[in-house]
């Protein structure tokens, strides 16, 4: 098999899309039939075909900032959007524009900051933003339920903002939260109650940003947090006396990643790349440039840069293994596709597009809480 590095060598800019209206690219999700899902700024959610960019629809239902995108893992045509609105809808993108075919609520006070779906399709959860000044919310309903029953909640685990959940990619009851709290927490919810379906608690030491499964089985845990550190952890070790960090950084901007001695000015995101079984991190340059980044027990490597691209903040990326493509997206409001031997027929880089509704990352001082569980950290 062709090694990562030699595919991303060849990666060019093949494609590029500009909204008619000016708005932040947030959030990617791909669907294996062809579309595209991307999450804006301005509350919409628009449809692409993956291999032109061309724009073939989009919805209009949320009243707030949208936190993702997802798409059913076994339904290739349902399409799932969380939003502060306090809605989590589902749409049928065979009919784009239309209404949502389903709407997930809970508490009137609850704004959710992310969500996600399960593999096997059967369970939604959303993280809120804080309620009151003093708690936080995970809650889950049962997608097969006509009406999105509501099924429960966790109170508990975090007492600031979850903004991220990530179900594990192959165990339906395995479920990773990351908060401005500074904790990471791992979840079996077949185990029952909270207390019990806790299994445990990293501390990131600031606000976690995102949060992403990796490692050949899927026993690692990456976090990104929001002053730009990363953490990576190992949860195989969680029943051993050996430590769960494999790597860890306060800050990637201090790591000399690049020619020039110098690092990255933030960073994109991670996604584990299972064909290649390598770890990878994106990072970026306040220009729009993209570093293309390995994570590993040794730390970042970088693999490859992407320039000519963007002209500002890169807010997203996915990785389509399938057609060996990338896609990014970002604060200039532009959608650009990579591919190897790519030769973009749009001319011109585009000026950057600020738009006032754009939905900015919430920075706030690491704030410490008496966060006391007889729990294995890292």
């Amino acid at each position: 098999m062709e090694g990562l590095e030699e595919k991303l060598k060849g990666l060019s800019l093949a494609r590029r899309s500009l909204p008619e209206e000016p708005t932040y690219l947030l959030d990617l999700a791909l669907q294996p039939a062809g579309l595209l899902a991307v999450s804006c700024s301005n509350f919409t959610i628009h449809l692409h075909n993956k291999d032109t960019l061309s724009l073939v629809g989009q919805y209009q239902g949320h009243s707030g900032p949208l936190c993702g995108v997802v798409f059913s893992h076994t339904s290739p045509d349902s399409l799932y959007s969380g939003s502060a609105d306090g809605t989590v809808r589902g749409w049928d993108v065979r009919s784009p524009g239309s209404e949502a075919v389903q709407v997930f609520k809970s508490g009137p006070s609850h704004n959710y900051s992310s969500f996600d779906l399960n593999c096997s399709d059967t369970l939604l959860c959303a993280g809120t933003e804080q309620v009151n000044k003093e708690d936080s919310f995970l809650v889950f309903w049962d997608v097969r339920k006509p009406g999105g029953k509501l099924l429960g909640v966790y109170s508990e685990s975090h007492s600031d903002d979850i903004t991220q959940v990530c179900f594990h990619p192959r165990e339906k009851d395995w479920l990773a939260s990351g908060s401005t709290d500074g904790l990471v927490n791992v979840f079996d919810l077949s185990r029952g109650g909270e207390d019990e379906a806790l299994l445990a608690t990293c501390n990131s030491d600031s606000s976690a940003g995102s949060v992403c499964w990796s490692g050949a089985e899927f026993t690692q845990l990456l976090c990104l947090s929001h002053d730009e550190g990363l953490h990576l952890w190992d949860l195989g070790q969680l029943d051993t006396d050996e430590p769960l960090t494999i790597f860890s950084t306060s800050d990637a901007r201090g790591l000399p990643l690049l020619a020039d001695g110098e690092g990255v000015d933030y960073l994109v995101g991670c996604r584990w790349l299972q064909e290649a079984q390598r770890l990878l991190v994106v990072g970026g340059k306040n220009s729009g440039d993209l570093h293309l980044m390995e994570c590993d027990h040794a730390g970042l490597r970088l693999l490859r840069t992407l320039e000519g691209g963007h002209s500002s903040t890169v807010r997203c990326f996915l990785w389509d293994a399938a057609g060996e493509a990338l896609f990014t997206g970002g604060e200039d409001a532009q959608l650009l596709l990579w591919k190897p031997g790519g030769k973009e027929l749009t001319s011109g880089k585009s000026k950057s597009k600020k738009s006032e509704s754009a939905l900015r990352l919430k920075s706030r001082p690491h704030k410490k809480h008496g966060y006391q569980r007889e729990k294995k950290g890292a």
